[in-house]
């Protein structure tokens, strides 16, 4: 068995970490495939999505494009390495929203950070979400790390059920993906013009996500005003 030395496991007589061969070249090609995904983000951010290509990765990396096709098989495969970065991002976003005590509040916050996320990584955006690779279509892991990105959404509107803020006769999943699905909206008809500038956009998105919000927290409101008159 060949055995190569760096640095991750010392070995019991010199100190210094010892791998085998196979572990060593899986490692290389992890290296390699971040490398290359680095590549197209790149290209996906300075040039949209339509300018990342198989050929164009390969151009950027200094190689050929059989050494990009043996580790993603095509270009789909490195669409899905390219929406599970922007999964990271979107969960990266919301992770920096403050906790809040004021779910009601805390909801608002959260779909800022969607809209914000629209705005600082657009071409993400279109290829997660906007169909900008037409070929590609999210598997279980895609939908998977979508999950895992929305599950700060998720959490929140399942505390409010649990508290009785947001009634509970509707899944949380079902009304995640309502009110996903109204933000994607808008979003959608602002890339493809229909909504004037960014400022005439975000006016619209944030009344929509008030309206949204207020209508899940009904019953909360009207106690709140009851409990003032």
């Amino acid at each position: 068995m060949i055995f190569i030395h760096n640095e991750d496991k010392p070995s019991s007589s010199t100190g210094r970490v010892q791998k085998t061969y196979q572990e060593a070249r899986l490692q290389n090609t992890e290296n390699l495939r971040k490398l290359v995904v680095d590549a197209a983000a790149d290209i996906l951010q300075e040039e949209g999505p339509e300018a990342v290509t198989v050929r164009k990765v390969s151009e950027r990396m200094g190689c050929s494009t059989k050494i990009i096709y043996s580790l993603f098989v095509n270009k789909e495969g490195l669409a899905q390495q390219l929406y599970l970065e922007g999964c990271k991002l979107l969960a990266q976003g919301f992770e920096e929203v403050p906790l809040s005590s004021d779910l009601l509040q805390h909801l608002l916050d959260l779909g800022e950070a969607f809209w914000q996320f629209g705005q600082d990584h657009t071409s993400y955006y279109k290829l997660m979400f906007g169909g900008a690779f037409a070929e590609f279509k999210p598997d279980a892991e895609s939908m998977q790390g979508t999950m895992t990105a929305m599950s700060r959404l998720l959490n929140l509107i399942s505390t409010a059920q649990q508290q009785g803020q947001i009634s509970d006769q509707e899944e949380t999943g079902t009304l995640v993906s309502i009110i996903w699905a109204s933000l994607h909206g808008v979003i959608h008809l602002y890339i493809g013009g229909f909504l004037g500038n960014a400022e005439a956009a975000h006016a619209v998105y944030k009344q929509t996500m008030v309206l949204l919000s207020q209508s899940l927290f009904a019953a909360q409101l009207v106690q709140q005003r009851s409990e003032q008159e």
